[in-house]
């Protein structure tokens, strides 16, 4: 049975490792990579599913900003390949909005797979972009409160 839990600090590098195994070496020069370094992640809403002990996927949230509106970048997701199929990763996905919903969040951001993501409510953001050399097609915008997208734009930057 799995259990869905906040990724605590002794789980970092389990979930590293697990990052590791399911994307491609040289992950970290991404821009959305760049925009976490120096910045701690949204530790409520950083989780791992366990099964058994050991973890089977894992999710990540940062704090961007757009011009000047706070935004959640959601990244990196992973499931371990034992277990991928088995909706761990939507799960995942879905349990972060929630919580981030209810943290009083208002927008979140990701560099991903529209046919995916688009099942969540992600929808590409044409007025915001990822630093170099991010495919503009694949930002995709969730509003965590209605209109919470309207008149944001410019280059997503790091929080301070």
């Amino acid at each position: 049975m799995f259990e869905l839990r906040p990724e605590g600090p002794g789980d970092r590098w389990e979930v590293e490792a697990l990052y590791d195994l399911c994307f491609a070496p040289g992950r970290e020069a991404l821009s959305s990579y760049r925009l976490r370094n120096d910045v701690s992640p949204v530790n409520d809403l950083c989780l791992v599913a366990v099964d058994d002990g050991a973890i089977a996927g894992a999710i990540r949230f940062w704090p961007v900003r757009i011009g000047q509106a706070q935004a959640l970048l959601l990244g990196p997701i992973a499931v371990h390949p034992t277990h991928q199929g088995e909706g761990i990763g939507a799960w995942l996905i879905r349990e972060g909005i929630e919580r981030a919903r209810a943290d009083g969040w208002k927008r979140m951001l990701l560099v991903g797979d529209a046919p995916y993501y688009g099942r969540f409510g992600f929808a590409r953001l044409d007025r915001v972009t990822m630093p170099p050399p991010t495919n503009p097609d694949r930002v995709l915008g969730l509003a965590l409160k209605p209109g919470a997208w309207d008149h944001v734009e410019g280059q997503v930057t790091r929080a301070a």
